[in-house]
């Protein structure tokens, strides 16, 4: 199944450029800055749970509160990328689409260099 077919939850601090460039891709996503801008973590969290959307997140928080505090979403994508431009978050996962990595079930970590992924304890697909 291709990514675009997914849906997707965008935090607030992922860009706004990204995001536009997903949505005109055709992908299923919504962006927490647009109507829910300051909701904290474990908000954003239970709205990604409740729609059954993958969070795009630039906040390591999100892996606590699956490993810690025992949140299940269907999945998340973690970037830790320090110098980027806005874009190239939605770039990268376009490419990813293209290669139908999966997402669903796993913290995907995303780093500069290196991609790697932990499954989500107790995930039910």
């Amino acid at each position: 199944m291709s990514q675009g077919a997914y849906r997707w939850l965008a935090h607030e601090n992922f860009p706004f450029p990204a995001f536009k460039l997903l949505r005109e891709a055709g992908w299923d996503i919504k962006h927490v800055g647009v109507d829910h801008w300051g909701l904290p973590d474990t908000a954003v969290m239970d709205m990604a749970i409740i729609d059954q959307r993958i969070l795009l997140t630039f906040d390591g928080d999100h892996g606590t509160l699956v490993f810690k505090d025992g949140y299940r979403p269907i999945g998340v994508v973690y970037f830790r990328l320090d110098d980027y431009l806005p874009e190239a978050p939605g770039r990268l996962l376009l490419e990813l689409s293209a290669v139908d990595w999966q997402f669903v079930g796993y913290i995907t970590v995303v780093e500069e260099e290196l991609m790697r992924q932990r499954p989500i304890p107790n995930h039910i697909s």
